[in-house]
């Protein structure tokens, strides 16, 4: 399967603030988001399962690619295209054997140690950040920065999105150290019109330098 890594959003129900949600996601996917993932936190297990089935059936009428972040059960009861993981979850390696060869595994690395390793252990692609300070989560001290960013780039063979900060502002600069793409919450989902939101920041990614 063939991935574009160009625009990636990842849900947050409280960001979307008094739009609807699913209205959002869909009104986003028709702007030009390329992958999709659901993440939800605090949240029990039968309504991720209903949320995540529904964003899998209006991906699916894009051609768009649905991850579910964290949850590996999730993931196989939906049958999603594919799971994304962290430091702090299950280790990547008994992931990829359960998950099995043909779906999507992503890995989150703030360093290209941790990079190489999910590169090695059976990841896909790496997702890379913070790369700028984003919120109230983290202090710019904690970003990794372009320099950061385009190390990792440089160190696997895979392919590596940014995530953390970005915006239509600085995404030229996220594509000019060789990402493969962006990873967006707030900058779509945030926005008043998510069409127009993913609109701009997909044409503005494509655009030749």
């Amino acid at each position: 399967m063939a991935i574009d890594y160009s625009l990636y959003l990842i849900t947050d129900r409280l960001l979307v603030g008094d739009k609807d949600f699913f209205d959002a996601i869909t009104y986003a996917l028709n702007g030009g988001v390329t992958l999709l993932q659901v993440r939800e936190k605090n949240i029990d297990s039968k309504n991720f399962y209903n949320i995540a089935l529904k964003l899998k059936q209006i991906a699916r009428e894009f051609n768009v690619p649905l991850i579910v972040n964290d949850r590996l059960d999730i993931a196989l009861a939906i049958d999603a295209d594919g799971l994304h993981i962290g430091q702090n979850d299950l280790p990547i390696d008994v992931v990829r054997s359960i998950l099995g060869k043909d779906k999507i595994l992503g890995y989150s690395a703030s360093n290209v140690e941790e990079a190489l390793y999910g590169e090695k252990m059976g990841a896909d692609y790496i997702g890379a950040g913070a790369v700028f300070a984003t919120g109230s989560k983290l202090d710019a001290g904690d970003a990794i920065g372009l320099k950061g960013l385009k190390e990792i780039v440089e160190h696997v063979h895979i392919p590596v999105v940014g995530i953390g900060g970005i915006s239509i502002n600085n995404l030229s600069e996220i594509k000019a150290v060789g990402a493969e793409g962006i990873s967006l919450i707030s900058g779509i989902l945030s926005q008043k019109d998510t069409y127009k939101a993913a609109k701009e920041l997909i044409q503005q990614w494509k655009k030749k330098s």
